[in-house]
């Protein structure tokens, strides 16, 4: 049985512009009177890439098990985790209805893992509907994505399909891990 858990609103989006193209992702992570905000970006990648990405770096943020509201415009993310998609997808070998390989395995892998550590529940905002913390993350993502030097995502750029644990790497950091 779960001791009381601490209550996480976390707010996220994504960014590639043009899609594909640079990157980002932005997060804002509230808990009580405690705030804190999250980005990164990659010189090649997707808009579904960084708000997946988006999602697994504030869970990934959290230092205990909590249960986390995650608020996203994305409906691909939201409707992939709550209508059981990204489930499917990987029992079915992260294949679609029709045998189509599922986009982003790497991330659905990474963020279906995450969410069975927190309790997780995924709600879907419009976006530019002037929610402030939403406005918060796609300003975040932009900047980050018009970053300088940003690194590569490996698996994007290369076109590999790697399924590997977030320990081993999926993102180049600029140095050898």
């Amino acid at each position: 049985m779960d001791k009381e858990l601490r209550e996480v609103a976390i707010y996220t989006d994504g960014a590639a512009e043009p899609n594909p193209g640079p990157g980002g992702y932005g997060v804002v992570l509230v808990y009580k009177k405690h705030r804190k905000e999250l980005s990164g970006g990659f010189r090649r990648t997707t808009n579904n890439r960084m708000e997946i990405l988006a999602a697994i770096a504030s869970l990934e943020a959290l230092s205990m098990r909590c249960a986390a509201t995650i608020y996203s415009d994305s409906q691909y993310l939201v409707d992939a985790v709550t209508k059981g998609w990204a489930r499917r997808w990987r029992a079915n070998g992260w294949k679609r209805k029709g045998g189509a390989m599922a986009l982003n395995p790497d991330l659905w892998a990474r963020l279906l893992t995450l969410c069975a550590r927190h309790r997780v529940r995924f709600v879907w905002v419009r976006g530019h509907a002037g929610h402030a913390e939403n406005e918060r993350c796609d300003f975040l993502a932009t900047q980050a994505a018009r970053g300088e030097n940003l690194p590569r995502d490996i698996v994007y750029e290369d076109g590999n399909i790697p399924l590997r644990t977030p320990q081993m790497g999926l993102f180049d950091s600029g140095y050898d891990e």
